[in-house]
Protein backbone atom coordinates (compact mmCIF):
# COMPACT_ATOMS: atom_id res chain seq x y z
CA UNK A 1 0.00 0.00 0.00
CA UNK A 2 1.00 4.10 -0.75
CA UNK A 3 -0.46 6.56 1.25
CA UNK A 4 -1.42 9.94 -0.33
CA UNK A 5 -1.94 13.36 1.48
CA UNK A 6 -4.73 15.82 0.35
CA UNK A 7 -3.53 19.01 1.77
CA UNK A 8 -4.35 22.42 1.01
CA UNK A 9 -7.81 22.31 2.27
CA UNK A 10 -10.03 25.15 2.86
CA UNK A 11 -12.20 23.50 4.92
CA UNK A 12 -12.47 19.82 6.35
CA UNK A 13 -15.52 18.37 7.70
CA UNK A 14 -14.55 15.28 9.66
CA UNK A 15 -18.24 14.55 11.82
CA UNK A 16 -15.44 13.91 14.62
CA UNK A 17 -15.77 17.19 16.83
CA UNK A 18 -12.67 16.29 18.79
CA UNK A 19 -10.02 16.86 16.05
CA UNK A 20 -11.08 20.17 15.89
CA UNK A 21 -11.62 20.69 19.79
CA UNK A 22 -9.10 23.00 21.23
CA UNK A 23 -7.50 24.32 18.17
CA UNK A 24 -7.14 27.62 16.88
CA UNK A 25 -8.00 26.48 13.56
CA UNK A 26 -11.30 24.85 14.47
CA UNK A 27 -14.13 26.54 12.77
CA UNK A 28 -17.57 27.29 15.14
CA UNK A 29 -21.04 26.39 14.50
CA UNK A 30 -23.46 29.41 13.76
CA UNK A 31 -24.32 29.33 17.23
CA UNK A 32 -20.85 29.20 18.85
CA UNK A 33 -20.71 25.88 19.96
CA UNK A 34 -18.12 23.55 18.51
CA UNK A 35 -19.73 22.24 15.02
CA UNK A 36 -20.95 18.50 14.95
CA UNK A 37 -19.10 18.39 11.57
CA UNK A 38 -15.60 18.85 13.72
CA UNK A 39 -14.72 21.94 11.18
CA UNK A 40 -10.76 21.83 10.87
CA UNK A 41 -9.62 25.05 8.53
CA UNK A 42 -6.11 25.07 6.37
CA UNK A 43 -6.04 21.43 7.11
CA UNK A 44 -4.43 18.10 5.26
CA UNK A 45 -6.00 14.72 5.24
CA UNK A 46 -4.15 10.88 4.93
CA UNK A 47 -4.85 7.85 3.45
CA UNK A 48 -3.01 4.83 3.80
CA UNK A 49 -4.59 2.01 1.50
CA UNK A 50 -8.27 2.00 1.73
CA UNK A 51 -8.50 4.06 5.31
CA UNK A 52 -7.88 7.31 6.86
CA UNK A 53 -4.78 7.32 8.83
CA UNK A 54 -4.34 11.33 9.83
CA UNK A 55 -6.55 14.39 9.60
CA UNK A 56 -5.45 17.49 10.80
CA UNK A 57 -3.86 20.95 10.56
CA UNK A 58 -2.03 21.13 7.50
CA UNK A 59 1.17 22.46 9.47
CA UNK A 60 1.39 18.79 10.98
CA UNK A 61 1.30 16.69 7.76
CA UNK A 62 3.07 13.25 8.14
CA UNK A 63 5.34 12.48 5.40
CA UNK A 64 3.73 10.11 2.64
CA UNK A 65 4.41 8.58 -1.09
CA UNK A 66 2.21 11.21 -3.03
CA UNK A 67 0.72 14.57 -1.92
CA UNK A 68 -2.95 15.79 -4.12
CA UNK A 69 -3.55 19.45 -3.72
CA UNK A 70 -6.83 20.88 -2.99
CA UNK A 71 -5.98 24.40 -3.75
CA UNK A 72 -8.21 26.07 -1.48
CA UNK A 73 -11.36 23.83 -1.72
CA UNK A 74 -13.01 21.81 0.63
CA UNK A 75 -13.66 17.81 0.99
CA UNK A 76 -16.13 16.35 3.19
CA UNK A 77 -16.92 12.26 3.62
CA UNK A 78 -18.59 10.75 1.13
CA UNK A 79 -22.67 10.77 1.34
CA UNK A 80 -23.97 7.99 2.77
CA UNK A 81 -27.49 7.46 0.93
CA UNK A 82 -29.43 4.91 3.09
CA UNK A 83 -32.41 4.46 1.13
CA UNK A 84 -32.86 4.00 -2.79
CA UNK A 85 -34.78 1.84 -4.92
CA UNK A 86 -32.63 1.31 -7.97
CA UNK A 87 -33.64 -2.14 -8.91
CA UNK A 88 -36.27 -1.41 -11.53
CA UNK A 89 -37.09 -1.09 -15.45
CA UNK A 90 -39.18 1.82 -16.91
CA UNK A 91 -40.07 5.09 -15.28
CA UNK A 92 -43.24 6.94 -15.07
CA UNK A 93 -42.48 10.00 -17.19
CA UNK A 94 -46.33 10.51 -17.98
CA UNK A 95 -47.37 9.80 -14.11
CA UNK A 96 -44.90 12.70 -13.04
CA UNK A 97 -45.91 14.87 -15.83
CA UNK A 98 -49.72 14.89 -14.90
CA UNK A 99 -48.91 15.28 -11.26
CA UNK A 100 -47.22 18.22 -12.15
CA UNK A 101 -50.18 19.48 -14.59
CA UNK A 102 -52.63 19.14 -12.19
CA UNK A 103 -54.62 16.27 -14.28
CA UNK A 104 -55.82 13.35 -12.86
CA UNK A 105 -53.62 9.83 -13.52
CA UNK A 106 -55.13 6.60 -13.44
CA UNK A 107 -52.33 4.22 -14.48
CA UNK A 108 -50.86 1.68 -12.24
CA UNK A 109 -47.87 3.61 -9.72
CA UNK A 110 -46.25 1.19 -8.53
CA UNK A 111 -47.86 -1.18 -10.52
CA UNK A 112 -46.65 0.29 -13.20
CA UNK A 113 -43.18 -0.19 -12.56
CA UNK A 114 -44.02 -4.48 -11.04
CA UNK A 115 -45.06 -5.02 -14.47
CA UNK A 116 -41.79 -3.43 -16.40
CA UNK A 117 -39.42 -4.77 -13.80
CA UNK A 118 -40.90 -8.21 -14.39
CA UNK A 119 -40.57 -8.12 -18.16
CA UNK A 120 -36.82 -6.71 -18.35
CA UNK A 121 -33.86 -9.12 -18.19
CA UNK A 122 -31.13 -9.52 -15.68
CA UNK A 123 -28.95 -7.68 -17.83
CA UNK A 124 -31.48 -4.78 -18.12
CA UNK A 125 -31.94 -4.81 -14.91
CA UNK A 126 -28.17 -4.43 -14.20
CA UNK A 127 -27.35 -1.74 -16.01
CA UNK A 128 -29.24 0.66 -15.53
CA UNK A 129 -28.86 -0.20 -11.62
CA UNK A 130 -25.19 0.21 -12.72
CA UNK A 131 -25.85 3.79 -14.69
CA UNK A 132 -27.85 5.11 -11.17
CA UNK A 133 -24.66 3.99 -9.18
CA UNK A 134 -22.41 6.06 -11.62
CA UNK A 135 -24.64 8.51 -11.35
CA UNK A 136 -24.59 8.72 -7.80
CA UNK A 137 -21.00 8.34 -7.26
CA UNK A 138 -20.44 11.27 -9.73
CA UNK A 139 -22.56 13.52 -6.99
CA UNK A 140 -20.22 12.53 -4.31
CA UNK A 141 -22.09 9.52 -2.87
CA UNK A 142 -19.75 6.46 -1.70
CA UNK A 143 -22.28 4.14 0.37
CA UNK A 144 -25.47 3.23 -0.89
CA UNK A 145 -28.40 1.34 0.31
CA UNK A 146 -30.75 -0.33 -2.44
CA UNK A 147 -34.11 -2.24 -2.11
CA UNK A 148 -35.84 -4.70 -4.21
CA UNK A 149 -39.63 -4.27 -3.95
CA UNK A 150 -40.63 -4.02 -7.42
CA UNK A 151 -40.74 -7.80 -8.27
CA UNK A 152 -43.02 -9.03 -5.82
CA UNK A 153 -42.65 -12.90 -6.94
CA UNK A 154 -40.20 -15.12 -5.07
CA UNK A 155 -37.97 -15.13 -8.04
CA UNK A 156 -38.38 -11.38 -8.88
CA UNK A 157 -37.33 -10.68 -5.57
CA UNK A 158 -34.35 -12.70 -5.57
CA UNK A 159 -32.67 -11.63 -8.39
CA UNK A 160 -33.21 -8.39 -7.79
CA UNK A 161 -31.28 -8.54 -4.43
CA UNK A 162 -28.71 -10.92 -6.07
CA UNK A 163 -27.93 -8.19 -8.69
CA UNK A 164 -28.10 -5.63 -5.90
CA UNK A 165 -25.64 -7.24 -3.74
CA UNK A 166 -22.85 -7.28 -6.76
CA UNK A 167 -22.37 -3.92 -6.52
CA UNK A 168 -23.51 -2.78 -2.23
CA UNK A 169 -23.48 -4.37 0.97
CA UNK A 170 -26.41 -2.52 2.15
CA UNK A 171 -29.08 -4.31 0.37
CA UNK A 172 -32.87 -4.53 1.73
CA UNK A 173 -35.46 -6.99 0.76
CA UNK A 174 -38.50 -5.14 0.42
CA UNK A 175 -41.19 -7.93 -0.55
CA UNK A 176 -43.65 -6.17 1.30
CA UNK A 177 -43.58 -2.94 -0.50
CA UNK A 178 -47.08 -3.15 -1.96
CA UNK A 179 -49.33 -6.92 -2.11
CA UNK A 180 -48.48 -8.11 -5.40
CA UNK A 181 -51.11 -7.66 -7.85
CA UNK A 182 -52.18 -11.43 -7.69
CA UNK A 183 -53.05 -11.37 -4.27
CA UNK A 184 -54.97 -7.96 -4.54
CA UNK A 185 -57.94 -9.96 -2.94
CA UNK A 186 -55.91 -11.98 -0.02
CA UNK A 187 -53.21 -9.48 1.63
CA UNK A 188 -52.98 -12.61 4.22
CA UNK A 189 -51.68 -14.71 1.50
CA UNK A 190 -49.62 -12.24 0.47
CA UNK A 191 -47.75 -11.53 3.88
CA UNK A 192 -47.57 -15.41 4.26
CA UNK A 193 -45.52 -15.61 1.14
CA UNK A 194 -43.14 -12.41 2.02
CA UNK A 195 -42.96 -14.21 5.28
CA UNK A 196 -42.19 -17.91 4.02
CA UNK A 197 -41.04 -18.73 0.70
CA UNK A 198 -39.97 -15.58 -0.47
CA UNK A 199 -38.48 -14.88 2.75
CA UNK A 200 -36.20 -18.07 2.54
CA UNK A 201 -35.03 -17.14 -1.18
CA UNK A 202 -33.84 -13.93 -0.48
CA UNK A 203 -32.47 -14.13 2.59
CA UNK A 204 -29.20 -14.67 1.14
CA UNK A 205 -28.63 -11.94 -0.15
CA UNK A 206 -29.58 -9.20 2.25
CA UNK A 207 -28.67 -7.29 5.03
CA UNK A 208 -32.20 -6.05 5.85
CA UNK A 209 -36.19 -6.26 6.07
CA UNK A 210 -37.86 -3.56 5.02
CA UNK A 211 -42.04 -2.83 5.12
CA UNK A 212 -44.19 -0.03 3.95
CA UNK A 213 -46.22 0.50 6.82
CA UNK A 214 -49.45 2.90 5.32
CA UNK A 215 -53.13 2.66 4.79
CA UNK A 216 -53.18 0.81 1.78
CA UNK A 217 -50.12 -1.13 2.13
CA UNK A 218 -49.30 -2.84 5.14
CA UNK A 219 -50.88 -2.26 8.53
CA UNK A 220 -49.65 -2.33 11.59
CA UNK A 221 -50.02 -6.10 12.62
CA UNK A 222 -49.07 -6.92 8.91
CA UNK A 223 -45.73 -4.67 9.19
CA UNK A 224 -44.64 -6.33 12.62
CA UNK A 225 -44.82 -9.86 10.91
CA UNK A 226 -42.98 -8.86 8.45
CA UNK A 227 -40.20 -7.92 10.43
CA UNK A 228 -40.24 -10.28 13.43
CA UNK A 229 -40.00 -12.85 10.68
CA UNK A 230 -37.02 -11.24 8.76
CA UNK A 231 -35.19 -10.82 12.09
CA UNK A 232 -35.95 -14.69 12.75
CA UNK A 233 -33.83 -15.26 9.66
CA UNK A 234 -31.22 -12.77 10.22
CA UNK A 235 -31.99 -9.92 8.73
CA UNK A 236 -32.16 -5.91 10.31
CA UNK A 237 -35.48 -4.27 10.63
CA UNK A 238 -35.78 -1.24 8.95
CA UNK A 239 -39.38 0.56 7.55
CA UNK A 240 -40.99 2.97 5.87
CA UNK A 241 -43.48 5.08 8.46
CA UNK A 242 -45.39 7.69 8.59
CA UNK A 243 -45.24 8.68 5.48
CA UNK A 244 -48.92 9.78 4.09
CA UNK A 245 -50.38 9.62 7.23
CA UNK A 246 -49.60 9.00 11.28
CA UNK A 247 -49.43 5.86 11.76
CA UNK A 248 -48.17 2.65 13.73
CA UNK A 249 -45.06 2.81 11.68
CA UNK A 250 -42.91 4.59 14.09
CA UNK A 251 -43.86 2.78 17.16
CA UNK A 252 -43.18 -0.53 15.32
CA UNK A 253 -39.81 0.53 14.63
CA UNK A 254 -38.81 1.70 18.10
CA UNK A 255 -40.26 -1.01 19.67
CA UNK A 256 -38.13 -3.17 17.48
CA UNK A 257 -35.15 -1.45 17.18
CA UNK A 258 -35.28 -0.68 13.97
CA UNK A 259 -32.10 0.75 12.53
CA UNK A 260 -34.35 3.29 10.50
CA UNK A 261 -37.86 4.75 10.30
CA UNK A 262 -38.09 6.09 6.88
CA UNK A 263 -39.85 9.10 5.65
CA UNK A 264 -41.41 10.45 9.32
CA UNK A 265 -43.43 12.82 7.48
CA UNK A 266 -46.61 12.47 9.76
CA UNK A 267 -45.55 12.17 13.27
CA UNK A 268 -47.21 12.75 16.86
CA UNK A 269 -45.58 14.16 19.77
CA UNK A 270 -45.35 10.57 21.13
CA UNK A 271 -43.97 9.71 18.12
CA UNK A 272 -41.32 12.01 18.26
CA UNK A 273 -40.22 11.28 21.63
CA UNK A 274 -40.07 7.80 21.17
CA UNK A 275 -37.80 8.61 18.24
CA UNK A 276 -35.88 10.81 20.58
CA UNK A 277 -35.36 7.97 23.34
CA UNK A 278 -34.12 5.20 20.93
CA UNK A 279 -31.65 4.03 18.73
CA UNK A 280 -33.92 4.57 15.44
CA UNK A 281 -32.64 7.31 13.22
CA UNK A 282 -35.71 9.31 11.65
CA UNK A 283 -34.21 9.57 7.71
CA UNK A 284 -35.84 11.68 5.95
CA UNK A 285 -36.26 11.89 2.10
CA UNK A 286 -37.10 15.78 0.83
CA UNK A 287 -37.22 14.04 -2.54
CA UNK A 288 -40.47 12.51 -2.30
CA UNK A 289 -42.12 15.99 -0.82
CA UNK A 290 -40.36 17.70 -3.51
CA UNK A 291 -41.72 15.49 -6.50
CA UNK A 292 -45.20 15.37 -4.78
CA UNK A 293 -45.98 18.77 -3.69
CA UNK A 294 -46.45 16.63 -0.42
CA UNK A 295 -45.98 18.43 3.01
CA UNK A 296 -42.44 18.40 4.40
CA UNK A 297 -40.99 16.78 7.26
CA UNK A 298 -40.79 18.48 10.11
CA UNK A 299 -36.30 18.50 10.77
CA UNK A 300 -36.43 20.68 13.51
CA UNK A 301 -39.19 19.20 15.34
CA UNK A 302 -36.69 16.43 15.83
CA UNK A 303 -33.62 17.79 16.14
CA UNK A 304 -35.03 19.87 18.56
CA UNK A 305 -36.23 16.99 20.65
CA UNK A 306 -32.63 15.33 20.22
CA UNK A 307 -33.41 12.45 17.36
CA UNK A 308 -31.27 10.99 15.01
CA UNK A 309 -31.45 12.22 11.22
CA UNK A 310 -30.54 11.18 8.19
CA UNK A 311 -31.40 12.84 5.11
CA UNK A 312 -31.65 10.01 1.66
CA UNK A 313 -32.73 10.42 -1.82
CA UNK A 314 -35.10 7.80 -1.92
CA UNK A 315 -34.10 7.61 -5.25
CA UNK A 316 -37.45 5.56 -7.05
CA UNK A 317 -39.12 6.09 -10.46
CA UNK A 318 -42.52 6.78 -9.09
CA UNK A 319 -42.40 9.47 -6.27
CA UNK A 320 -38.48 10.48 -6.14
CA UNK A 321 -36.40 10.09 -8.79
CA UNK A 322 -33.43 11.86 -7.65
CA UNK A 323 -29.88 10.36 -7.35
CA UNK A 324 -27.97 13.97 -6.29
CA UNK A 325 -27.73 14.12 -2.20
CA UNK A 326 -26.25 17.72 -2.70
CA UNK A 327 -30.05 18.24 -3.89
CA UNK A 328 -31.65 16.70 -0.83
CA UNK A 329 -28.92 18.60 1.05
CA UNK A 330 -30.47 22.14 -0.37
CA UNK A 331 -34.03 21.11 -0.09
CA UNK A 332 -33.87 20.15 3.98
CA UNK A 333 -32.03 23.54 4.13
CA UNK A 334 -34.54 25.49 2.43
CA UNK A 335 -37.48 23.46 3.38
CA UNK A 336 -37.28 21.64 6.32
CA UNK A 337 -35.75 24.25 8.88
CA UNK A 338 -32.23 22.38 8.89
CA UNK A 339 -28.93 24.56 9.52
CA UNK A 340 -26.42 23.46 6.67
CA UNK A 341 -24.20 21.92 9.50
CA UNK A 342 -26.81 19.67 10.30
CA UNK A 343 -27.87 18.77 6.50
CA UNK A 344 -24.34 17.91 6.12
CA UNK A 345 -24.11 15.79 9.05
CA UNK A 346 -27.45 14.15 8.01
CA UNK A 347 -26.39 12.99 4.96
CA UNK A 348 -23.16 11.64 6.26
CA UNK A 349 -22.87 10.60 9.81
CA UNK A 350 -26.52 10.28 9.67
CA UNK A 351 -26.93 8.04 6.94
CA UNK A 352 -24.15 5.32 8.89
CA UNK A 353 -26.15 5.81 11.52
CA UNK A 354 -29.03 4.57 9.67
CA UNK A 355 -27.32 1.46 8.51
CA UNK A 356 -25.68 0.87 11.93
CA UNK A 357 -22.24 2.17 10.68
CA UNK A 358 -19.30 3.47 11.99
CA UNK A 359 -16.55 3.05 9.37
CA UNK A 360 -18.33 5.47 6.93
CA UNK A 361 -19.42 8.59 7.27
CA UNK A 362 -16.81 10.78 8.70
CA UNK A 363 -12.95 11.63 8.18
CA UNK A 364 -11.33 9.95 10.89
CA UNK A 365 -8.32 7.78 11.85
CA UNK A 366 -9.57 4.60 11.51
CA UNK A 367 -12.62 5.50 8.83
CA UNK A 368 -13.11 3.82 5.20
CA UNK A 369 -11.14 6.70 3.05
CA UNK A 370 -14.25 7.89 1.39
CA UNK A 371 -13.81 11.40 0.48
CA UNK A 372 -15.27 14.20 -2.14
CA UNK A 373 -13.67 17.36 -2.94
CA UNK A 374 -15.69 20.30 -3.05
CA UNK A 375 -15.55 23.12 -6.09
CA UNK A 376 -16.14 25.71 -3.41
CA UNK A 377 -14.08 26.96 -0.29
CA UNK A 378 -16.80 25.31 1.95
CA UNK A 379 -19.53 22.54 2.69
CA UNK A 380 -22.40 25.43 2.78
CA UNK A 381 -22.00 26.13 -0.86
CA UNK A 382 -23.77 22.79 -1.12
CA UNK A 383 -27.19 24.52 0.11
CA UNK A 384 -25.68 28.02 -0.85
CA UNK A 385 -25.30 27.15 -4.68
CA UNK A 386 -28.08 24.32 -5.31
CA UNK A 387 -28.30 23.03 -8.41
CA UNK A 388 -25.04 23.41 -9.27
CA UNK A 389 -22.14 20.62 -9.64
CA UNK A 390 -19.91 21.18 -6.82
CA UNK A 391 -18.30 18.08 -6.78
CA UNK A 392 -14.79 17.86 -7.83
CA UNK A 393 -13.24 14.62 -6.99
CA UNK A 394 -14.11 11.46 -4.97
CA UNK A 395 -11.89 8.98 -3.42
CA UNK A 396 -13.86 5.57 -2.39
CA UNK A 397 -11.74 2.84 -0.39
CA UNK A 398 -8.83 5.14 -0.85
CA UNK A 399 -8.72 4.99 -4.83
CA UNK A 400 -10.04 8.13 -6.55
CA UNK A 401 -13.31 7.19 -8.47
CA UNK A 402 -13.42 11.30 -10.15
Amino acid sequence: MSSTAIVNIATLVTNDPSLGRGSSRASTSGSGGTSPLGLVRDAAVVIDGDRIVWAGASGTTPATDHRVDAAGRAVIPGFVDSHSHLVFAGDRTDEFNARMSGRPYSAGGIRTTVAATRAASDAELETNLTRFLTEALRQGTTTIETKSGYGLTTEDEARALRLAARHTDEVTYLGAHIPAPEYADDPAGYVDLVTGKMLDACVPHARWIDVFCERGAFDGDQARAVLTAGRAKGLHPRIHANQLSHGPGVQLAVELDAASADHCTHLTDADVDALAHSRTVATLLPGAEFSTRAAWPDARRLLDAGATVALSTDCNPGSSFTSSVPFCVALAVRDMGMTPDEALWSATAGGAAALRRTDVGRITPGARADLVLLDAPSHVHLAYRPGVPLVAGVWRRGVRAL
